[in-house]
């Protein structure tokens, strides 16, 4: 029997001119399942270095960046503006406490695909990153096969707050649920298994999966083959 296959961690540089916030951020990368730190650089000029020694094979490839906006010899934005222009194609997510709508906007034309303001929590952090591995397990392969695929891979990005998460549900469940139907060896679970497997009532799993359905993280579907009415399953896209 063939050994499973196992995806390889996202490698990331962490892009932080402040040592002790650089060194805070590698450690929570360090707690989020699926991620590895590619290493660290605290100027931009650092940064295109490794990027540069990572693009010609001198170390291991390095698959994102977590970049700081401000830093000592430019800022993330001209940084991100050279690596376009030098052919270096690689995501970014920015980490910064900038709040002006100009840069916010220069961010979306260079195609930065996550904006993490400062000060922020674990939990906001894992969920850009998590929301970020998604889309990156979508788009890995050479071919997307359709709309929906394509849909459903910008929709991995959309994530929201808890406050915008419909009253009685929580980011750390929604998060367990989406783990749960990401892994589930069928690619599809019904709330009545979603319920056992996670313990929670059929009714709770179900507004979870109906949540998650209605923001286009997973479709529905019906599930035929048994007696009765035919039971609905939550299949990721």
């Amino acid at each position: 029997m063939s050994e499973p296959h196992v995806s390889q961690p996202i490698r990331v540089l962490v892009v932080e001119d402040e040592p002790v916030t650089a060194d805070a951020h590698a450690a929570y990368l360090a707690r989020v399942d699926g991620f590895t730190v590619a290493g660290i650089a605290h100027t931009g000029h650092e940064a295109i270095r490794l990027l540069r020694d990572s693009r010609e094979g001198r170390i291991p490839p390095i698959d994102l960046i977590l970049l700081d906006v401000n830093l000592p010899d430019t800022t993330g934005i001209d940084l991100c503006r050279s690596l376009r222009a030098s052919g270096i194609e690689i995501d970014v997510i920015a980490v910064t406490a900038v709040r002006d709508a100009a840069v916010v906007r220069s961010a979306v034309s260079l195609g930065i695909v996550q904006y993490l303001i400062k000060p922020f929590n674990f939990a906001a952090f894992a969920e850009k990153l998590q929301a970020y591995r998604d889309y990156h397990g979508r788009v890995g392969s050479a071919v997307v096969t359709d709309q929906q695929e394509v849909d459903a891979s910008f929709a991995a990005l959309r994530t929201s707050s808890s406050a915008d998460l419909p009253k009685g549900l929580t980011r750390e469940t929604l998060d367990r649920v989406r783990v749960a139907v990401r892994d589930s060896p069928a690619g599809a679970m019904s709330a009545a298994e979603l319920a056992a497997e996670l313990d929670l009532s059929r009714v709770t799993a179900r507004r979870y999966l109906e949540h998650l359905a209605d923001t286009g993280i997973v479709e529905r579907a019906g599930r035929y083959g048994t007696p009765g009415r035919p039971e609905v399953e939550y299949r990721r896209r």
